[in-house]
């Protein structure tokens, strides 16, 4: 399956979470119905993956991952009125310290599911 195959399965499970549960929940509780969701359509998806952040080989941090699916993408979660600037920074930090190329920011907002695709980009550049 290819990147956008699985963005756009990803997205199909985030709507059919949000059109079950709505909104109000934790992230924590949209994370497991999702997690259920992605295994129910054939995905393969981990929980709270720690990643170190290196500089110049050497750890200088880490971070867990809301969601990693096949391997690829990067899913960071938000349960907020909406989202921020800093959220999608985020992401891309997080796709830079994998070396992975896809990230969905999903937020299972008030008014509803928004998804932010986002790609690693290079410091620099």
């Amino acid at each position: 399956m290819v990147n956008d195959d699985i963005t756009k399965e990803i997205i199909r499970c985030a709507y059919k979470v949000y059109n079950t549960m709505g909104f109000g929940f934790l992230e924590s509780v949209y994370e497991k119905c999702l997690l259920l969701e992605l295994e129910a359509s054939g995905l393969t998806a981990e929980a709270q993956i720690p990643i170190e952040v290196l500089y110049e080989g050497k750890e200088v941090g880490n971070f867990v991952a809301d969601l990693i699916v096949a391997e690829t993408v990067i899913i960071e979660l938000k349960s907020v009125t909406r989202l921020v600037r800093a959220h999608e920074v985020q992401l891309v930090n997080y796709l830079v310290a994998t070396k992975k190329d896809i990230g969905l920011l999903i937020n299972f907002g008030e008014k509803g599911v928004e998804v932010k695709r986002k790609t690693r980009q290079l410091p620099g550049r």
